[in-house]
This record gives structure tokens, C-alpha cells and sequence, in this order.
């Protein structure tokens, strides 16, 4: 058999290999957390952009929720404004908050839909503030057993899809910011976690999945030893596992663990900084990354 023959027959094999994937989430929404390197790398962009043309065109509706973190602490330093995370999350001033929104929805959700119109009049951004999509409630967080204010931060604790449904309904793919409305302050806006805005937004859709990209290749069992990645993990597991991970992986698998909770039926968090990791997560037998799935008794609920 020649290279060209064999070449060939390693696209058509990886086809076949798809059609299991293809059956179970057609006409289903998978919700898609866009973050970490595959953000600011030209490349990764291109290829996540057309990850989700290409689910589109084959029957799976693609919902893409963005955080904009580089960007953020980028703009942040040029204007001399303090940055500070902690416990994974970012301490948000009104100050900060006013370039996390300016970066969120004029640069990154924008630019994102961008590379995907490129393939067609596909994708729409919008954003949770303005669209009436998300609420929001302001939330600190624990640090070394201490309350720690996190400033103008928030969890999603109301969503309303309807913005989202029509968007998919009309055949296009929603691009959405990770800012909402603060529902106890009138004319407040939050600076919401994109990994639990997707999550929340993964419940309210009745999503088949949630994924979420980052910069490593999963979730480890006892970091940094690289042999303790996990391919799949429950949600009783995962919940007792929460508490002794590094604080940058406590809310993305906090994320994964509160949607599979919330009914989602698999959430996964894969390595943004392969090519077509998408691709590579939802069509293979092998997936890539960590997959979260309710325990049995919460399966058969």
C-alpha cells in the first residue's frame, strides 16, 4: 500500500471511528468552555473556530461560553491597574471590572465569532449582561481557611436561555461573555467565573455536555506526578477529591462537578493546547483529558 493509500485509510478509519459520537450527540447541545492558551496562540484559535463549524455542520449544536483571562491581565498591567487572583479566582475592583467588560465583549467574544464567520454567517456573540441571559450573585471565597472578598465577583445563580435557544434555533452558534447582572444591586455588574457560567448555562440548556479547555492535559490525582492523570472520574469521587487540588483546578472541576449534578450527563476538561482537542474529545473512543459522569445512583435518578 502506498503512503497516499495509507494515508487515506487513517482519515477514513477515524470517520467510521466518529460515527458512535456522531449518533449520540446529534441534534444535542454540547456547551464549550473557550479558554487558557488556546486563546491568545493564532493557531489553537483557528482550529477551535473550526471545531465548532464543523460540529455545526454535522448536526451538533455548539454553545461556546469565553472568560478572557490573558487578555484581561494584559490590558490590566497596561493601564496600571492591580492584578490579583485568589484562590483561582480574580479580586475584580469597579476599575477592573470596566476592562474585563471592554475586553469580554469588544475584543475577545467579537474576534472569536469573527474566525468562525469566516467559514459562513455562523456565530453570534452576546453577552450574559446585556442579553438578559445570566444572573448574578457576589460570592468571596476561602483561602487558607480564611474569608477572603473577592470584590466585584459572582456566581451565575439564575439563567435565562431563551436568548441561546433562539440563536441555536436559527441554526447559529451563540458566543458568549461570562459578565452579569448582580441581583441584588440594580445596574451592578459581576465579573462571573467562564468555567461556571458554563456550567450553569450547560444545566439551563439541557446540555449532552459540558467541555472545558485548559493548559494542561487533565485532571492529576497527585500533581505534579504526571503518571496520576485521570481519564474518568464520578462525582462523588471528584467532589472529596475538590478540596486538595491547586487553586487554579478548584473551579473549572468545580464546574464539571456542579454541572454533571445539575443533570448535564458528561463534562469534561481537555488540553486547549492540542489541535482540534474538540474534535479529539468528542469523536474518538479514546477521548483526551479527565470526564467527569454522575455516580450510578445519580445516573439512574
Amino acid at each position: 500500500m502506498g503512503a497516499h493509500s495509507s494515508e487515506a485509510s487513517t482519515k477514513a478509519q477515524a470517520l467510521i471511528e466518529s460515527l458512535p459520537w456522531l449518533r449520540e450527540f446529534q441534534g444535542k447541545t454540547i456547551v464549550v468552555k473557550f479558554g487558557g492558551n488556546a486563546m491568545v496562540n493564532e493557531e489553537l484559535k483557528r482550529a477551535f473556530a473550526e471545531d465548532m463549524v464543523y460540529l455545526r455542520q454535522v448536526g451538533v449544536h455548539p454553545v461556546v461560553v469565553h472568560g478572557g483571562g490573558p487578555q484581561i491581565s494584559a490590558e490590566l498591567e497596561r493601564r496600571g491597574i492591580p492584578s490579583e487572583f485568589r484562590g483561582g479566582l480574580r479580586v475584580t475592583s469597579q476599575e477592573a471590572l470596566e476592562v474585563v467588560r471592554e475586553v469580554l465583549t469588544v475584543e475577545v467574544g467579537p474576534q472569536l465569532s469573527a474566525l468562525i464567520n469566516e467559514h459562513g454567517p455562523l456565530a453570534q456573540a452576546l453577552s450574559g449582561e446585556t442579553d438578559g441571559l445570566f444572573s448574578g450573585t457576589r460570592r468571596g471565597t476561602v483561602v487558607d481557611g480564611e474569608k477572603v472578598d473577592l470584590g466585584l465577583v459572582g456566581d451565575v445563580t439564575a439563567v435565562n436561555p431563551a436568548t441561546v435557544t433562539a440563536i441555536l434555533a436559527a441554526g447559529k452558534i451563540p458566543v458568549v461573555s461570562s459578565i452579569a447582572p448582580d441581583s441584588a444591586h440594580h445596574g451592578q455588574s459581576l465579573n462571573v467565573n467562564a468555567d461556571s457560567a458554563a456550567s450553569a448555562l450547560a444545566v439551563a440548556l439541557g446540555a449532552a455536555k459540558l467541555i472545558i479547555l485548559t493548559d494542561v492535559a487533565g485532571l492529576y490525582r497527585d500533581w505534579p506526578n504526571r503518571d496520576s492523570l485521570v481519564a474518568s472520574i464520578d462525582a462523588a469521587e471528584l467532589g472529596a477529591l475538590i478540596p486538595s487540588l491547586e487553586s487554579g483546578m478548584i473551579p473549572k472541576m468545580t464546574a464539571c462537578l456542579d454541572a454533571v449534578r445539575g443533570g448535564v450527563p458528561k463534562a469534561a476538561i481537555i488540553d486547549g493546547r492540542v489541535l482540534h482537542a474538540i474534535l479529539l474529545e468528542a469523536f474518538t473512543a479514546e477521548g483526551i483529558g479527565t470526564e467527569v459522569i454522575p455516580t450510578a445512583e445519580e445516573a439512574a435518578q
